[in-house]
């Protein structure tokens, strides 16, 4: 499928009292029609400044995106997000690309009730009469699961559970038949069982719409069950992406593995004690001139602390920046 949205080296500071944090160095990716793509990675890796970064979310001061291009092939055309106005900005975001937040609770305005957060978009972008928004708004709320939805529709937040907010959010998102939906760990929040059936409401949405998705999380082991391809992020770095299955069968980068390790399994016969990670990750205030992960890798060489590895083919779709071989057992070829 062609790449509906196409990001070439994009960099993002804050320029805070302390210094200038290092959020994303030159992240690139592509997402490709109809696909989801899960960006994965710890805490401050900066998975949720990239996807920001993109649809000027990003508070300015202190954030700047320093460079890069982001380039949306959108119903207009396509256009570089970086260099849209906050106008142009407006109009893409919520009409072309929505957006699901992490918290609900503070992405929803409290005085107002779910049904006009949801109309408020409909008229904002498709022009919809306020009749019109509401009939809409309220066969939205009928998709995402929400019971007795006529009679929800004037209800506030505040009368919802966690997952039922988070089921108006994603129906806000996809009010307007956008082109991305942008899921920022929307389920991070929930427990287990309401996590299950945000998942499996995302899965039906984009099989009925034909949306492409960008699924942003830490936990590796949903994303096996929602997302295509994987890209993994460090320090503000992509350090692997592949698809899903091959980064699971044979992950190429010691990071990787080390997430993949801390996972429980449930098809092992046999236990086994889960992997942990040592040292902590990398201060973003320093620019690192070296692999951003060698400070915690078990196998970091010289060449490791000399330059930042580029990302390189490892298979078929399969890229990874790491100068060492876990296949191999030793240096990568060139």
């Amino acid at each position: 499928m062609p790449a509906i949205l196409k990001v070439r080296n994009l960099v993002t500071k804050f320029h805070t009292l302390d210094g200038i944090v290092n959020a994303v160095n030159g992240v690139s990716f592509d997402l490709h029609e109809g696909e989801t793509l899960a960006i994965v990675g710890e805490s401050g890796s900066g998975k949720s400044v990239t996807v920001m970064s993109l649809l000027g979310l990003i508070p300015s001061p202190p954030g700047q995106v320093e460079g890069g291009t982001a380039l949306f092939s959108g119903p207009g055309g396509q256009r570089d997000l970086l260099k849209l106005s906050r106008q142009e900005l407006r109009e893409v975001r919520g009409g072309q690309i929505g957006f699901v937040f992490q918290d609900p609770i503070s992405s929803l305005n409290p005085i107002l009730t779910i049904g006009e957060q949801i109309a408020e978009s409909l008229v904002r972008h498709q022009m919809m009469s306020r009749e019109k928004a509401r009939e809409r708004s309220i066969e939205l709320l009928t998709v995402v699961g929400i019971p007795d939805p006529r009679q929800r529709y004037g209800n506030y937040p505040h009368q919802f559970s966690g997952g039922m907010r988070q089921r108006v959010m994603i129906a806000i998102a996809i009010a307007c038949s956008p082109e991305i939906v942008i899921a920022d760990e929307p389920t991070t929040a929930l427990d287990v069982t309401i996590q299950a059936q945000i998942l499996d409401l995302f899965k039906r949405l984009r099989e009925t719409l034909g949306m492409a998705v960008i699924w942003i999380t830490h936990d590796l082991g949903v994303v096996a069950g929602i997302a295509e391809r994987v890209l993994v992020m460090y320090g503000g770095r992509v350090l692997e992406i592949a698809p899903v299955d091959d980064l699971y069968e044979r992950p190429q980068h010691p990071y990787t593995h080390g997430l993949l390790g801390a996972l429980p399994r449930l098809d092992e016969r046999e236990s086994r004690r889960l992997v942990s990670i040592k040292g902590n990750p990398p201060d973003l205030l320093i620019p690192v001139r070296h692999c951003p992960f060698a400070w915690r890798c078990e196998y970091a060489f010289d060449r490791c602390w000399q330059e930042i590895p580029p990302l390189s083919p490892a298979g078929i779709q399969h890229k990874v920046a790491c100068f060492y071989s876990i296949e191999q057992g030793g240096p990568r070829s060139d």
